[in-house]
C-alpha cells in the first residue's frame, strides 16, 4: 500500500509539480495569540457553504421552479424521497448557520484590524461574500412558496421600493413585476442558483488566494514582535487538521439540528389571502426590520421609512469601506474608535434582532 502510494504522488507530482505546493504550505504559518480561536470562522464558513452547494444540488434534482409546482415539489423531496427531509433540513439550517458564522468572522476581523494594509481587498471580497450570503438566504427563503415566505417576501421587496427615483425600478427588477407573482419565484430561483453562486465562487477564490499569499493577520500588538515557535503555528498540517476535527464537530451540530428540528413547511402562499399574524424576515434581517419600525413616519421633510433604508445603505457602505477611512493616528486613536463604532454596531444588531423575534 505504502508503495503503491509513493507511485501515485510522483505520478501526479510528475504531471502538476506538487512538491512545489507542498513545500509552499509547509512554510506558511498562522499566528498564535489570544484571539487566535477566531480564526477558524473563515473555515466554517467555508464548510458550511460547501454543504450547502452539496444539499443544494441534490435538492435540485426535485425542485420544480414554479408557483404552480415548487410547494409541492417540497413536499414530494420529504415525503417519498428518500431522506430527502433530512437534506432539505439539512440545507435550511446550514444556511443560517452560514450566516452566523460569516457575521461572526466579520466582526472578528474587524476587532483584530484585520483589514488593515495590505489585506483591504481580502476584506472587500469578503464583505461582497457577506451581502452575497445574505442574497442567498433571502432569495432561497421564497423557493419552497409557502405562506410565511411569500408575506416576507413581499414586505422585504418593499423595502428598496421607496427609495426615490430608482426604488420602484429595483422592486419591479427583483419582482420580475409589480407584484410577488410565480416571474419573482424564477427570477429569485435564477439567483439562487446561479447568479449568485457563481458570482460568490469568483469572489472565494480570490479571497482564498489572497489569505494564502498574505497569510493570516496579526493583531497590532504584535505585528512588530518576532513571533518564535511558541507564537505560531504551521498551517499544514497542524492548523488544517484542527479546522477539519472543527469541521466535524459543525457537521454532528448540524445533524442533531436537522433531525430533532427538522425545518417546517407550512402552509402553501395563496396570492389572494391577507397575510397572517407575526409576519417578519429571517432573523439576519430582524434588526433591520425591528429599526424601521421605530422610526416616525415623517422625519422632517421625508419619509421615515425612506430615511431608514438610506442610512441602512450609508451604513453599509461605510462598513465595507472601512479599510480606507480607518487611518491610525501616531496614538492610535482611529483604531480605538472602530472598536467602539464595532461594539456598538454588534450590541444594537444583537438587541434589535431579539427585540424583533419577540414582538
Amino acid at each position: 500500500m505504502n508503495t503503491l502510494w509513493k507511485k501515485t504522488y510522483a505520478w501526479i507530482d510528475e504531471r502538476v509539480d506538487l512538491r512545489q505546493l507542498v513545500d509552499f504550505m509547509g512554510k506558511k504559518y498562522v499566528p498564535v495569540h489570544r484571539g487566535f480561536l477566531w480564526y477558524y470562522f473563515g473555515g466554517v464558513t467555508l464548510f458550511l457553504f460547501i454543504i450547502q452547494v452539496i444539499t443544494g444540488i441534490l435538492l435540485l434534482l426535485y425542485y420544480k421552479a414554479s408557483d404552480q409546482l415548487a410547494f409541492e415539489s417540497i413536499q414530494f423531496i420529504m415525503s417519498k424521497v428518500q431522506f430527502g427531509w433530512l437534506i432539505r433540513s439539512i440545507h435550511s439550517w446550514s444556511a443560517n448557520l452560514f450566516i452566523l458564522s460569516a457575521v461572526i468572522h466579520m466582526f472578528s476581523v474587524m476587532f483584530e484590524r484585520g483589514y488593515r494594509a495590505p489585506r483591504e481587498i481580502t476584506w472587500l471580497t469578503g464583505m461582497f461574500m457577506l451581502f452575497l450570503g445574505l442574497g442567498f438566504g433571502f432569495s432561497g427563503y421564497l423557493l419552497p412558496w409557502n405562506e410565511l415566505a411569500y408575506f416576507a417576501t413581499k414586505v422585504g421587496t418593499e423595502i428598496p421600493g421607496v427609495i426615490p427615483i430608482i426604488g420602484k425600478p429595483v422592486m419591479e427588477f427583483l419582482r420580475g413585476g409589480p407584484d410577488v407573482t410565480g416571474a419573482t419565484l424564477s427570477r429569485f430561483f435564477g439567483f439562487h442558483v446561479a447568479v449568485f453562486p457563481g458570482l460568490f465562487t469568483v469572489f472565494l477564490g480570490i479571497h482564498l488566494l489572497l489569505v494564502q499569499r498574505q497569510g493570516m493577520s496579526i493583531p497590532e500588538h504584535l505585528e512588530h514582535e518576532k513571533l518564535d515557535e511558541s507564537k505560531r503555528m504551521p498551517f499544514f498540517p497542524n492548523f488544517l487538521l484542527r479546522d477539519l476535527l472543527l469541521w466535524l464537530i459543525v457537521l454532528n451540530v448540524l445533524a442533531i439540528l436537522a433531525v430533532f428540528f427538522p425545518w417546517d413547511l407550512g402552509k402553501k402562499a395563496d396570492l389572494f389571502a391577507s397575510a397572517p399574524a407575526g409576519i417578519h424576515p429571517e432573523w439576519y434581517f430582524l434588526f433591520m426590520f425591528q429599526t424601521l419600525k421605530y422610526i416616525p413616519s415623517k422625519v422632517f421633510f421625508m419619509d421615515g421609512e425612506v430615511l431608514g433604508v438610506l442610512l441602512f445603505g450609508l451604513a453599509f457602505a461605510l462598513w465595507t469601506l472601512i479599510p480606507f477611512w480607518d487611518r491610525r493616528t501616531a496614538r492610535g486613536s482611529a483604531s480605538r474608535r472602530v472598536t467602539y463604532i464595532a461594539l456598538l454596531a454588534l450590541m444594537y444588531i444583537i438587541v434589535f434582532t431579539i427585540l424583533g423575534w419577540l414582538l
